[in-house]
């Protein structure tokens, strides 16, 4: 799990040029991302004031405030020690691919000592004080309808996390791919031939050119779709089964769910509705009576 995040982490970095291999940087136990993170705080006050005094849209974070300004969250003790050891662990191991260098540092962090660690964790919480002080003065400059927004904002990136993480999930316990639609097995098949100044332009001259197929022209995509959806079934059957045998009622469609609960949930009816016509039956007889 470490070696997951941590690769997760090293990716979004790398992409950023915060890596030293990326941008021949070194994140220094906190020092550089801590100097960054007041620089980005300090223009970000600075403009406050800016607006105060009359400054521009782009000094006025007042009239326009965006979730990328807002303080970064500080790394946690093992980020900090894979960021500042990565670069030289990558040039005592050349040639070795990212994820098996994540587990090499991995299991370095597993073996420090706990002295060693301590320097770690000392400064993700001098770094965690300094990020509380910086959340404290961004807020204070927020109008009530710009945190109302943000929170929004903060709302649907973690709704969009979530589902990524659900995605990935369902990839690990290997959910059958959709069927594909007649149309996207023609996109897939002239794709790379067609012409155009850029992939709209493809998708947009493709499209064109399936609305002009005759139905006898589109009927060879039309049976591949429907065997594709028969594919797709027989696949998402046998793995609803075995989900089902995992404990994970939650990834199983609710009709699968219901099929499975049918007899016991028809058995359990058959003898409520017979003990109900034994009362009913009853009632009658001692009333004729």
């Amino acid at each position: 799990m470490a070696a997951a995040a941590a690769a997760a982490v090293l990716g979004r970095a790398a992409g950023l040029g915060l890596l030293a291999a990326a941008g021949g940087r070194r994140l220094l136990r906190g020092g550089a991302g801590a100097a960054l993170r007041e620089r980005g705080a300090g223009s970000l006050l600075g403009g406050a004031a800016a607006c105060r005094a009359g400054g521009g849209v782009e000094q006025c974070p007042s009239r326009g405030i965006s979730s990328d300004q807002r303080p970064k969250r500080p790394l946690t003790a093992y980020l900090r020690f894979v960021m500042d050891n990565r670069p030289a662990f990558k040039e005592r191991n050349p040639g070795v691919s990212n994820l098996e260098l994540i587990k090499k540092l991995a299991g370095a962090w597993k073996e420090l000592p706990a002295s060693q660690k301590q320097v770690y964790e000392e400064a993700k919480k001098t770094d965690w004080k300094r990020y509380g002080e910086q959340m404290a003065a961004f807020k204070a400059q927020l109008t009530p309808a710009q945190a109302a927004a943000l929170k929004e904002e903060r709302r649907k990136q973690m709704a969009k996390r979530r589902s990524i993480r659900a995605k990935r999930e369902l990839n690990l316990l290997g959910k059958p791919k959709r069927a594909r639609t007649a149309f996207n097995i023609f996109l897939a098949e002239n794709y790379q031939e067609s012409e155009g100044i850029s992939p709209v332009a493809k998708m947009k001259k493709l499209f064109d050119s399936w609305q002009k197929l005759s139905a006898s022209q589109k009927q060879p995509y039309l049976q591949l779709a429907q065997d594709d959806k028969v594919r797709y079934e027989n696949e998402m059957k046998s793995w609803e089964a075995k989900m089902l045998e995992l404990g994970r009622e939650d990834l199983v469609r609710s009709t699968t769910q219901r099929l499975k609960k049918k007899p016991a949930e028809t058995a359990h009816q058959a003898a409520a509705a017979k003990a109900s016509s034994g009362r009913n039956k009853a009632k009658l007889k001692k009333a004729e009576e």
